[in-house]
């Protein structure tokens, strides 16, 4: 990867939070239709079970020589989904550090000060908390799940939804300098999809995406857009989507300059060998595939929406 820009599109270094009271979030369940219960077990056996997850994922990232910040959740506030913080933080090469309005009152609980400061000190983030006013008026956009970034092309792709409002995504579009392309996808039960993270990974040379839940009348234009930006196509499935977390990606690089692309093991194995194929040898990528299962089904989350990126300043 010896081009600069592709380089600079990409993460090294990675913040995840380990969690300590994971588990069904009722707050959060009449918009992520992927979620589901586990009735054979305790809270206390859901939590243990996702914490030696999150552990091993954590282990797996390193052993690839991808830096990792690891912060425990607190006992402060009951924040169960505290295991996926790229929805409420992001960083930029630019030295911003957002925060974002969430729609459960307590995923907003899981915006941490004490995180906030650490980064600001190491890395000289300009703190941006605008648009958590949005709240207010029952409006969101819940970080990189509401958003999946071409950052080459500075483009983001958003599905609207509950959680991904379209005054939200103008005045962060504008602010960042981000052109959108906005449109309409749809689950298994033909709900809105909660977050654009769930069907469709953009990277620098390739999109994963669901184009079949997307609405009819805004298909082509969102491939079209894919195209002209010079990605290959990995087309899934709605089985893959629905089922397998597939969508759920990110392609980060690690201090060698290697690339991977991160997603479950669920989401590996429903690959198929021409998936596969198209990006390892055609397009050079490895893959790190962790078994997220009860993170993923009781969650309603996978690999993507456990990472948040920590983008090193560059101007």
């Amino acid at each position: 990867m010896d081009n600069p820009l592709l380089k600079n599109s990409l993460s090294d270094k990675l913040l995840m939070i380990r969690p300590i009271q994971f588990g069904l979030n009722d707050e959060t369940i009449s918009s992520n239709s992927f979620q589901q219960q586990l009735p054979q077990l305790t809270n206390w056996q859901v939590n243990e079970l996702a914490q030696l997850e999150f552990d091993n994922f954590v282990a797996l990232l390193r052993a690839n020589n991808i830096d990792v910040l690891v912060y425990n959740d607190t006992e402060e506030h009951y924040t169960p989904d505290s295991i996926f913080p790229n929805n409420w933080l992001m960083t930029t090469n630019q030295g911003e550090l957002l925060t974002f309005p969430m729609a459960a009152p307590n995923r907003r609980l899981e915006r941490r000060a004490d995180i906030i400061t650490d980064l600001e000190q190491e890395h000289t983030y300009k703190l941006d908390q605008s648009l958590i006013k949005f709240e207010d008026e029952g409006k969101y956009l819940e970080g990189t799940g509401s958003l999946v970034l071409d950052r080459v092309n500075k483009i983001a792709y958003a599905a609207l939804s509950p959680r991904t409002n379209l005054d939200v995504l103008e005045l962060w579009a504008d602010k960042l300098g981000y052109k959108l392309v906005v449109f309409r996808a749809y689950g298994p039960k033909g709900e809105e999809i909660y977050h654009t993270n769930v069907m469709m990974c953009v990277g620098t040379n390739f999109a994963i995406i669901g184009s079949n839940t997307i609405a009819e009348e805004d298909r082509e234009r969102v491939l079209n857009s894919l195209e002209k930006t010079n990605h290959t196509i990995v087309e899934l499935s709605n089985e893959q989507v629905y089922e397998h977390f597939t969508g759920n990606a990110l392609q980060v690089h690690n201090k060698k300059g290697q690339s991977y692309v991160v997603l479950s093991s669920r989401a590996y194995r429903s690959l198929t060998s021409i998936q596969k194929e198209i990006l390892t040898t055609e397009l050079g990528h490895q893959f790190i595939a962790p078994s997220l299962n009860v993170i993923e089904t009781i969650g309603g989350g996978s690999a993507r929406c456990m990472l948040t990126e920590i983008r090193m300043p560059t101007t």
